[in-house]
């Protein structure tokens, strides 16, 4: 298949428009068209449906934007890695979580002495590129649904990070919470929670189950950013990574409670990985780097 017609999908699922990616890429209208019909008979089904308002994909094309997404950032790393290849230098894929690129992983790769490219997915998929070849490291947490046990790969386990409570910065419970010595989760019961994946709401479930009580997730984001929006406009309240302190927008509060869940952080690689090397560099770096921040480093 053409990835030219790969990059034209998915700038117009992205879009959601013929006329705004052909603006983008510098085609006419119709020759996105016939770049989308082109790729839609290679396929054998429909990818796009067309609609008044714009264009968005089928159940079918969603599917098969998950896996072209990584197949042409993979092509844009391999055009990469052949360019620093030939002046001499080696190209580290690295892979976060959101929030662990949102400041530990910046951080790590401040200053390394290598050429480096930065892909953030879930945890799952993360380690599927990593087992796969595509990514020669990646951050991630043992959050639910957990790491799974596969051969292809090795663990080292960075610290944990402690996850906070975020609550809008405007609102009276804010200023109460942030005052209070050492809250704790069940202080927030009452409240309705947001949240933006399964994994991060069974950890809630969890840590409130131990705490004595169910949290009421009335709302759902597609994302940690529209997650915090929730928050900042006083609709809910939401547990958040630790990590993600450094980024959080200003008008929520990140309040520390005493029996706040935890979550392991690890660099995954590639089973029998050699024990120097830029990602060897980069690990040392991660657990620096957390240390400084506000993870829990641990010894090993």
């Amino acid at each position: 298949m053409d990835p030219v017609t790969w990059r034209t999908f998915l700038a117009v699922c992205r879009l959601g428009s013929l006329s705004a990616a052909a603006l983008e890429l510098g085609y006419t209208q119709s020759a996105i068209s016939r770049q989308v019909a082109a790729l839609e008979r290679e396929v054998g089904v429909a990818l796009v449906e067309r609609r008044p308002r714009g264009v968005v994909p089928t159940l079918a094309g969603e599917a098969f934007g998950r896996h072209a997404q990584v197949v042409v950032a993979a092509a844009d790393r391999a055009v990469r890695a052949a360019r620093e290849a030939a002046q001499g230098r080696r190209l580290v894929t690295v892979g976060a979580t959101p929030s662990a690129a949102a400041g530990l992983v910046p951080a790590a790769l401040r200053g390394l002495d290598a050429a480096w490219s930065l892909t953030v997915a879930l945890t799952g998929e993360l380690e599927e590129q990593v087992a796969t070849g595509a990514l020669d490291l990646a951050v991630v947490t043992d959050a639910p649904p957990g790491l799974a046990a596969d051969p292809r790969l090795e663990r080292h386990r960075l610290g944990d990070d402690v996850m906070r409570v975020v609550v809008a910065a405007g609102q009276p419970a804010a200023t109460r919470r942030r005052g209070r010595r050492r809250p704790r989760l069940a202080d927030f019961a009452e409240d309705t929670w947001v949240e933006d994946n399964e994994g991060s709401a069974a950890l809630l479930r969890s840590a409130a189950a131990t705490a004595g009580f169910a949290p009421r997730i009335d709302l759902t984001a597609a994302d940690l950013a529209g997650k915090t929006a929730l928050v900042a406009a006083g609709h809910a309240v939401a547990l958040v990574p630790g990590l993600l302190v450094p980024a959080l927008r200003r008008d929520v509060v990140a309040v520390a409670v005493a029996d706040a869940p935890t979550r392991g952080i690890y660099v995954t690689q590639p089973a029998g990985s050699a024990p120097d090397g830029p990602a060897a560099v980069l690990r040392s770096r991660l657990r620096t780097a957390l240390a400084a921040g506000s993870g829990t480093p641990s010894s090993g």
